[in-house]
């Protein structure tokens, strides 16, 4: 891990769409960069429900709600979800698909992390659940990260560290939420679980990250109570107006526009700074994959950067807002194909609650990405309940 001081100025962009500005107030930040090598990606997988939420049709309990000015807006015209699975089915599921593709056998794992913020206990870890699911050896390494929008890729980046001394040749990252904590009428999220293979290979150019947090902006995204700081009382359930719109307790809260220019002023810097501090040529990149948040984010972020349309690819309209796993589903849905042959550049970038933010540049080539897959409510599982 590398820190390097850098002088920069801080951008502010407004409107969302055409007009922004910078104020150009000068600020040192310290850089938090990592290199690992011999590491490379062996294949990506998704699952989402079976069952389509479609937002034109949706019925959301909020004053300032209109259907078709909400999907021109973020993007999201409808979301997979589901009463029923729960993130480790839909990751179980995708992992099974993915080790049958590539034709790992489950003994051969050395670590499996699992990064979600919809855990199916308090207690036991679910990736321990998942080791005695996936059949995977009792002497693999197994851990739980609590990371939102972010995970992904510092799911990546502890993943590959671990596996950085070549005594571990095999890992999982299993990543997504659902059944989260979020309004049941939100039409923004969508459930999914995804499963990301990468092995040691000498030689292999490996990963570049730069991380970011800014905890000063916790509240910005937030569940109020539940935890152990507000315990879980009688007044948790009930409803209050937040912004038009009635949550309790229990429920995602997100202070729109303090996200917004959050993830519109750190997002391309983290990109720019991971290019210059590794000397990568920006232009040479072949697809940016960013964390799902909304269109008008998303188009505005490729804007800034000066990158073409087409090389920054969205699935928003298909999947909504997928927490950690949007990064994976928007290669594994809108990216299979263009990666089967000659190698290309990805970089990755996850923002979101924390506030956290990390940036990934790879090279992939021939990797294994089965078509998403489809979960039907039937195939919970029935073995590990409480």
């Amino acid at each position: 891990m590398t820190r390097n001081w850098r002088k920069t100025k801080t951008p502010f962009y407004l409107d969302g769409e055409r007009n922004y500005f910078h104020i150009s107030t000068e600020i040192h930040e310290i850089m938090s960069f990592l290199r690992i090598k011999n590491i490379k990606v062996a294949g990506i997988s998704a699952c989402v429900p079976e069952t389509v939420v479609r937002n034109t049709n949706s019925v959301v309990n909020n004053v300032h709600y209109d259907a078709e000015s909400f999907v021109k807006s973020t993007g999201v015209a409808q979301r997979h979800m589901s009463e029923e699975l729960t993130t480790s089915d839909l990751c179980y599921k995708a992992t099974n698909k993915l080790l049958d593709d590539l034709g790992w056998e489950r003994e051969s794992i050395d670590v499996m992390l699992f990064v979600s913020q919809s855990q199916d206990f308090i207690l036991p870890a679910t990736s321990c659940i998942l080791q005695d699911r996936l059949k995977l050896s009792k002497n693999c390494f197994c851990e739980d990260i609590s990371l939102g929008c972010s995970g992904w890729t510092y799911g990546m980046a502890t993943l590959a560290s671990l596996m950085s001394s070549g005594e571990m040749k095999r890992g999982l990252l299993l990543a997504g939420d659902a059944k989260k904590h979020y309004p049941a009428d939100d039409p923004l999220f969508g459930y999914a679980g995804t499963a990301t293979a990468i092995e040691y290979i000498e030689g292999e150019r490996g990963f570049y990250f730069n991380f970011g947090t800014d905890g000063s902006g916790y509240a910005d995204i937030i569940v109020p109570e539940g935890g152990s700081r507000n315990p879980l009382s009688p007044d948790s359930f009930r409803k209050e107006t937040v912004d038009g719109k009635e949550y309790s307790r229990l429920e995602t809260r997100m202070k729109g526009m303090n996200v917004f220019l959050f993830a519109t002023s750190k997002v391309p810097l983290s990109v720019k700074h991971l290019y210059e501090h590794y000397k990568l040529d920006l232009n040479s990149i072949d697809y940016l994959v960013l964390h799902q948040s909304n269109l008008k984010i998303l188009n505005l972020i490729q804007r800034i950067l000066k990158l073409p349309k087409e090389k920054v690819p969205t699935c928003l309209d298909e999947f909504g807002n997928t927490s950690s796993a949007s990064i994976p589903i928007t290669i594994v849905s809108r990216l299979s194909e263009k990666l089967n042959g000659n190698k290309k550049d990805i970089t990755c970038c996850g923002y979101g609650v924390g506030l956290s933010w990390a940036t990934l540049n790879m090279q992939v080539s021939n990797i294994k990405i089965p078509k998403v897959i489809f979960m039907a409510n039937e195939e919970k599982d029935m073995n590990h309940l409480a």
